[in-house]
């Protein structure tokens, strides 16, 4: 986290443009979805078929993609030589991203060619906003995406971002199920083990999870560090949408089981706290934390987890993929890297994900298929992120090659094969509740509760605090 959280914190107050320096400052609520009746020319979504643009823009919220990018396809000798990128990133904190991309989709159909949005990046929590407007199109049919291009990736993948006719509106170069990640050698104090095995034995139901978490207490640690730390196993695995058919908000049952067990953990000291993605939170993750392990998906043990586990923060732009000599030497040894093993914990689920839309009115769709086949659909480069960045990508082949290699392993990890896991977790995820409203509300209801986790209001004003903030940001909503 040291090195994201920095990251994140100086892109709160720069957009950053890379190759050019013109973006756009919006205050404009990022969760009404752009439309066709907001002054502005409505998008043309019939893609161009003229000659190709030179200048290929795409926008993101980090440089996640863009290193992959650079990488995988720049590196690889596949970017034309008359082509120039231009990555726009915008961070999504307080959803600046999605502000400023709205604005930029609104002008999209009176842009000059080279300023036009090619391609786009979006989250699983608010990817349908995009994908059932018409400021995306369809991969097949208009990217010119083949169904043999697609029909090795993860299902899931492919149905967050469908739209209401069944047409794939982006494709993604990962898949993101969940784990546990413990630390091996507080499971050692507190179980007497460390073998991942063992552990997810002892882990392997929520009854079993709170009884460890007591022996944890016991010996000094925390279960978990922050209040939000269990959220996505319950909030990913709702049995209904978060709006119903009539705009109710419906407080699922997952949801109220999440409350419930973390105003117990609170109160009995099983955590610390903290928040998500704050200082403390990250804190506990490294040498000096007593935490007994977090909720992570595959981003977030390769990208966060391991920059919080060291003492001393990798050098800027040091990757497991920029130099992977040089970074071998920087982790060895260094804060608590290796002391980290993962297990499935007690309920399967997924947290997060990134996808590349095709934006109507792109002049690049030749070059725009090139590098939604290359970066999501091939076996090879697919491989070879996963090799490189431990990250598990979305071709079910490639993965299900290397969860069977005896010899891929995760150092980070104390040499465990965290893909294997990862596999047949992936197998349990089930996306059919998803909502536009999901970003929203799930943030929603954990900063209501806040203060009821802490005793400073009681449940009732917690919940009425959750509604009205809620219908503030939604005035389409209605509670029950």
């Amino acid at each position: 986290m040291k090195g994201l959280k920095k990251v994140i914190g100086l892109m709160l107050v720069f957009i950053l443009v890379f190759s050019i320096t013109a973006c756009g400052n919006d205050t404009k609520d990022s969760d009404t979805p752009p439309t066709d009746d907001e002054g502005e020319e409505p998008v043309d979504s019939t893609p161009d078929v003229g000659e190709e643009g030179k200048v290929l823009n795409i926008w993101g919220w980090n440089d996640e993609f863009k290193g992959l990018f650079e990488r995988y396809f720049v590196d690889e000798g596949l970017l034309p030589d008359d082509v120039e990128v231009k990555f726009t990133l915008v961070p999504n904190d307080d959803n600046a991203y999605q502000n400023a991309l709205d604005e930029a989709l609104l002008g999209q159909a009176n842009a000059p060619d080279d300023e036009k949005i090619d391609l786009f990046l979006v989250e699983a929590d608010y990817a349908l906003k995009y994908v059932d407007s018409d400021y995306t199109i369809d991969i097949l049919n208009d990217v010119g995406l083949k169904q043999e291009d697609i029909q090795g990736q993860y299902k899931y993948t492919q149905e967050i971002v469908t739209d209401g006719d069944g047409v794939i509106k982006g494709s993604s170069w990962q898949a993101t199920p969940g784990l546990f990640a413990y630390r091996r050698s507080i499971a050692k104090d507190v179980l007497g083990t460390d073998d991942p095995e063992a552990v997810q034995e002892a882990l392997s139901t929520w009854e079993k999870f709170h009884e460890v978490a007591e022996e944890a207490n016991k010996k000094g640690y925390k279960m978990l560090s922050g209040y939000d730390d269990s959220y996505r196993t319950f909030s990913n695995n709702m049995s209904n949408p978060w709006v119903d058919e009539n705009n109710n908000i419906v407080l699922d049952d997952n949801i109220v089981n999440w409350i419930k067990q973390t105003k117990e953990f609170t109160d009995k000291g099983y955590n610390n706290k903290t928040q998500l993605w704050e200082d403390p939170w990250a804190a506990d993750q490294g040498s000096e934390g007593k935490v007994f392990g977090f909720f992570y998906s595959t981003w977030g043990i390769n990208f966060t987890l391991l920059g919080n586990a060291l003492d001393t923060p990798l050098p800027d732009g040091l990757t497991a993929t920029s130099d992977p000599e040089a970074f071998e030497e920087a982790t060895t040894g260094n804060g608590i890297f290796g002391d980290y093993g993962v297990v499935e914990g007690p309920q399967n689920y997924y947290w997060g994900g990134s996808w590349l839309c095709a934006a109507a009115g792109s002049d690049n769709l030749d070059l725009v298929q090139e590098i939604m086949r290359t970066m999501t659909c091939d076996e090879k480069t697919l491989t070879n992120i996963t090799k490189d960045t431990q990250d598990f990508t979305n071709n079910i082949k490639a993965m299900e090659t290397l969860a069977q290699d005896d010899e891929f392993a995760s150092a980070f990890l104390g040499g465990q094969n965290h893909i294997k896991l990862f596999t047949e977790s992936a197998k349990g995820i089930d996306m059919s509740n998803i909502s536009p409203y999901d970003q929203g509300l799930n943030e929603g209801i954990q900063t209501a509760f806040k203060d009821y986790f802490n005793g400073t209001i009681d449940y009732d004003t917690a919940l009425d605090n959750f509604y009205n903030a809620a219908i503030e940001k939604y005035p389409e909503l209605k509670r029950p």
